[in-house]
């Protein structure tokens, strides 16, 4: 039970610190003409950036198919990441970007520094430009009362 545990954090972690670097050096990198839709106004409710969760979603089942037979290392980390692409659709999609309108604005700390973190990083619509590529590795400065 504790390896199992384990596993599902590091998994978790694993996909943060993959999705901060996959974010700021790729998605704002070549393959900025996908990830670019995303941070232009649009009228669907999918846009070519969700190409990315299907991409990590993918990985998650095929580890969890991997694992499944032994209950190994395989199958937790990718339960470790479901839970993180869970909680980023949550956060993320729902909350911050509002694609379903479940919750108004946040109120505990930690969710209005990620809350306002998302709103500097799309302050520009340029690659180059914008700022805080992780959904948790968030800068302090964002947890600030006085950073409105």
């Amino acid at each position: 039970m504790v390896n199992a545990i384990a596993f599902i954090a590091i998994g978790f972690i694993l996909m943060e610190l993959a999705g901060w670097f996959i974010h700021k050096y790729l998605m704002h990198g070549p393959l900025w003409m996908i990830h670019q839709t995303h941070h232009r106004p649009s009228k669907s409710f999918f846009e070519l950036n969700d190409l990315f969760s299907v991409l990590f979603g993918s990985i998650a089942v095929i580890l969890i198919f991997k694992g499944l037979d032994a209950l190994d290392y395989r199958f937790w980390m990718g339960v470790g990441i479901s839970i993180y692409g869970v909680l980023y659709f949550i956060l993320h999609d729902v909350w911050v970007h509002r694609r379903l309108k479940w919750f108004g604005k946040p109120r505990n700390p930690i969710l209005r520094g990620i809350f306002k973190a998302h709103q500097a990083h799309h302050k520009t619509n340029k690659k180059e430009e914008a700022v805080s590529f992780g959904l948790f590795l968030v800068p302090r400065k964002y947890f600030k009362e006085d950073e409105e």
